[in-house]
């Protein structure tokens, strides 16, 4: 369970570890070291996912496509076929030509037992599902280039050290604390626990309770930075404050009207008294709604100056176009996803094809990142899961159907048994004679009912 500090220490005054001395000295006082990496993590989240449309459309979108990924609990057979596959798994990178997705399927038949295990647990915790914990893990994972799951356990008895719930930590609140006079370089984890922190609120995670999955960071240090991941947004961040900006500004011209000026005499100075009484008038013609009240007269000539630019010479969208694209490249996203001028007029295949490259370029790395922490740090905790393997399965997705096409006219030319086709295609194989056995293209004939007859034939001769 997590120990709760709270009240005593009200005397913090920033919310994240690390902004100033006193949470440097709690977390030392604590027993561990301290370490911190990226300032910025609430930014990403707070100026970012909270306030930026691109950001958030980026992101929701990745989050919505990951949770729709389905996913599969196989227990393996033959380790060696096992480690094969996931080494052309990772070779690929769900870019696998069709010969690589049969070699896949061929060892997939030797390294798995052919029946799906249920996953262990049915939902994380009282109030989510695990739609919602897979979508919070590509949120946090693609915002601050990490994701902390929570596993709560019991800590003794028959049970002990079996998850009965999980949860996904806020990750911008997260700080690593390191072991006394930890060592970077050795085979020993060099974590003590987890701290979440927020305000004056402290909460300690014991580090064999979370599973800490990261994007990789090149930022080393022997204080530890490296152990947190990348944020992808840290690249983007001069673009996000300038998109930002420009919605403000943007905002505040619509809301004034246009551009800022001086209303003045031409010729002849207006006097404190007129230059009041027009201002007012402007005022009553601004506020009213009937027509009318926007009429109105002046005794003298008068002229304007304006003192700012206008949103033509400014040409924030101009700004924010290229703010957009430099977004949707850090986030690994497609920017003509977002419905701008320039994802319009696409054919269905061209647009197919984009959806297809961000699930292979982007869903698909972030879930085999969380599948080997689950098949690490997840499955072998629970009881008879020992020896399983979670895996999600991008091909099922409607952006990758042409693939399993090719694939199964690929299989049609191979020398494959009818019961391996099912098996691509995921549907059960039967038992029906001949489905395992391999038939030739010609009049479509059991291979070993040809060999009997071109045996015969040599015998004869």
């Amino acid at each position: 369970m997590a120990n709760i500090f709270t009240n005593f220490f009200s005397g913090a005054k920033d919310k994240l570890a690390g902004k100033n001395d006193f949470n440097k000295a709690f977390l030392q006082f604590l027993g561990g070291g301290y370490t911190s990496y990226d300032s910025d993590m609430k930014t990403y989240i707070d100026k970012g996912y909270n306030i930026n449309p691109d950001v958030y459309a980026c992101i929701s979108q990745m989050s919505v496509k990951t949770a729709s990924v389905p996913y599969s609990v196989k227990r393996i057979k033959d380790k060696k076929s096992h480690i094969k596959r996931m080494q052309l798994n990772t070779a690929t990178k769900g870019n696998a030509s069709i010969i690589q997705q049969i070699k896949t399927l061929s060892l997939s038949n030797k390294a798995y037992e052919s029946d799906d295990l249920a996953f262990p647990m049915d939902e994380p915790n009282s109030t989510q599902t695990w739609v919602e914990i897979i979508s919070l893990y590509k949120t946090y994972i693609r915002l601050t280039g990490n994701c902390y799951f929570y596993m709560l356990s019991p800590k003794d008895g028959i049970n002990s050290g079996t998850p009965v719930q999980v949860y996904v930590l806020p990750a911008h609140l997260m700080q690593i604390v390191v072991k006394p006079n930890a060592d970077m370089l050795t085979v020993e984890s060099p974590i003590d626990h987890y701290m979440l922190i927020e305000g004056n609120q402290f909460i300690k995670f014991d580090a064999e309770d979370v599973i800490h999955v990261k994007l990789s960071n090149p930022n080393f240090d022997f204080q530890g930075s490296h152990l947190y991941g990348q944020s992808p947004l840290r690249a983007a961040l001069r673009n996000l404050n300038s998109q930002n900006s420009a919605l403000e500004l943007n905002v505040k011209t619509l809301q004034n009207g246009g551009a800022f000026g001086f209303i003045h005499g031409k010729g002849t100075a207006l006097t404190p008294d007129q230059a009041q009484s027009i201002k007012e008038r402007l005022v009553e013609m601004d506020n009213s709604p009937e027509k009318l009240s926007r009429i109105a007269g002046a005794s003298g000539e008068l002229a304007f100056t304006r003192i700012s630019l206008t949103t033509d010479e400014l040409k924030p969208f101009d700004f924010l176009k290229y703010d957009q694209k430099a977004i949707c490249n850090v986030l690994g996203w497609s920017d003509r996803l977002l419905n701008n001028s320039e994802g319009t007029g696409l054919s269905t295949v061209d647009l197919n094809d984009i959806r297809k490259g961000v699930v292979t370029d982007n869903i698909l790395p972030d879930l085999v990142l969380l599948q080997d922490a689950f098949n690490k740090e997840f499955l072998p905790r629970f009881k008879g899961y020992e020896n399983t393997f979670i895996e999600w399965d991008i091909t099922e997705l409607p952006e990758m159907q042409a693939d399993m096409k090719m694939m199964v006219e690929q299989l049609e030319k191979a020398r494959v048994t009818p019961n391996e086709v099912r098996t691509a295609l995921k549907y059960e194989t039967l038992d029906d004679d001949g489905m395992d056995v391999v038939w030739m293209p010609t009049n479509l004939q059991r291979i070993d009912d040809v060999s009997a007859v071109m045996f015969d034939t040599v015998n004869k001769q």
